[in-house]
């Protein structure tokens, strides 16, 4: 299992590849795509998935009974993660022909772990079509170390280990290269070295590139680690461990029939507020279960309501695990270890969605599967994060609880996690979607 996680995050360097390694493992199982603009005829232990926006995917098994009368068991990730994007008209050529590419910070990043790394691009380029409404999307990932973020020496700022603030203007543009002014002139007559390049990696016209959207990744492979390779760190761990865990926990139970409609929702945006069309903000989940009740024969709004009422959400998002050099930014009696087990996260001002209730219900269902249970609350002078739980539950009155599990350097270019967390929550959301 692990070694399939780390093959999966080696392919999802971005959010828009997640989804396409999603997908194809979606194809493999047997779902067939929805596309929104067509009429849907869903039958009881159908599969199917619809993608938003090329960057989130909605995946679910029809139940045997009507959603109005057995529910939606939900799990809900998301597949972006802070990164650096790369800006339109990127190229900034400098003295000596060093080019360095114009960036801006996605999300709430560890900004001086992204330092002196190789570094590549991946994303998504539009690409010219029939129809100036519907340009080509294509994916792509040039997988190779194509810039480095170079830090300024020591010996120009001897006070660099006493604190160093960070300008992602000044300090965090990378450098793609040294050119000559023969090199230049030719990049810029194909629109610049970006499209140049991004035209080579797709065999195609630089003069096709509309636009595109891209963002650096560390080059590094996800690997094992620790003493019995117990840990395993890789970039973006949050969210996609969380994502391809219930994406595991969805295909191994897919055989498995069940009165509720089982789906998985991996969003985007959830660290930019999640506010967009592709976002957990948005209404795109609850048109989903609205149209899957409707087709499955629901009587319209009312049972659709009715189906909110019998169903229940796991908010999966990464928690904080207890560290042992920082023991003081933790809670006394509420702090998550790695390798114990999924962390239930709690906030007395409704950060997350858990409550008594679905606190209890998710900790009976790790006792179903056999799994340890522990809970993740901030230390009460220490401000927190927030994720999707309680933006959701904006837009559907769901019971649910947020949870996640505990890693190390959240937000760091590179994370670390838990093998047998990983394989504990997979158990468990596997157990919820057999319920």
């Amino acid at each position: 299992m692990i070694s399939q996680l780390l093959r999966w995050m080696d392919a999802s360097t971005c959010n828009v590849l997640a989804v396409d390694t999603i997908e194809r493992e979606l194809q493999a199982a047997g779902f067939t795509r929805l596309e929104q603009e067509d009429a849907w005829n869903i039958i009881p232990g159908s599969r199917h998935y619809i993608v938003q926006n090329g960057t989130a995917i909605f995946a679910f098994i029809a139940g045997e009974k009507l959603p109005a009368e057995a529910g939606y068991h939900i799990i809900s990730a998301h597949s972006d993660s802070p990164c650096l994007k790369i800006k339109p008209a990127a190229e900034i050529y400098c003295e000596g022909g060093v080019l360095k590419l114009n960036v801006e910070k996605y999300g709430g990043g560890i900004l001086y772990t992204w330092f002196d790394r190789p570094l590549s691009i991946s994303g998504r380029v539009a690409l010219r079509g029939d129809n100036p409404l519907k340009p080509r999307l294509q994916p792509i990932d040039l997988k190779r170390p194509i810039a480095t973020i170079p830090h300024l020496a020591i010996h120009f700022n001897r006070a660099v280990n006493e604190g160093n603030p960070i300008s992602v203007q000044r300090d965090m543009l990378p450098v793609a290269g040294i050119f000559t002014d023969e090199e230049r002139a030719a990049y810029d007559r194909n629109g610049g070295f970006l499209r140049t390049i991004l035209a080579q990696e797709l065999s195609i016209d630089p003069s096709d590139i509309l636009d595109y959207e891209l963002c650096l990744y560390p080059l590094e492979k996800a690997s094992l680690i620790g003493a019995h390779g117990e840990l395993f760190q890789s970039g973006r761990i949050d969210d996609l461990s969380m994502a391809f865990a219930a994406l595991r926990a969805l295909t191994d139970s897919a055989d498995q029939k069940t009165d509720a409609t089982r789906i998985m929702a991996i969003f985007d945006n959830e660290e930019t507020g999640s506010g967009t069309k592709q976002g957990a903000g948005s209404p795109i989940l609850a048109q989903l279960m609205e149209r899957v009740s409707t087709s499955m024969g629901g009587n319209g709004y009312e049972d659709y309501c009715r189906s909110i009422a019998r169903s229940f959400m796991i908010s999966a998002d990464d928690a904080h695990a207890w560290h042992p050099n920082y023991d003081g930014k933790y809670d006394p009696t509420n702090h998550a270890l790695m390798g114990h087990g999924p962390a239930i996260k709690i906030n007395a001002n409704c950060k997350y969605m858990s409550d008594a209730d679905s606190a209890a219900v998710f900790r009976s269902i790790c006792e179903k599967a056999g799994v340890p249970v522990q809970y993740f609350v901030n230390h009460s002078d220490v401000l927190g994060g927030s994720t999707l739980g309680n933006i959701l539950t904006g837009q559907i009155p769901l019971r649910g609880v947020d949870m996640g599990a505990p890693i190390w350097a959240m937000h760091s270019a590179l994370e670390t996690a838990s093998c047998a967390d990983h394989e504990y929550i997979v158990r468990t959301f596997t157990t919820f979607y057999e319920l």
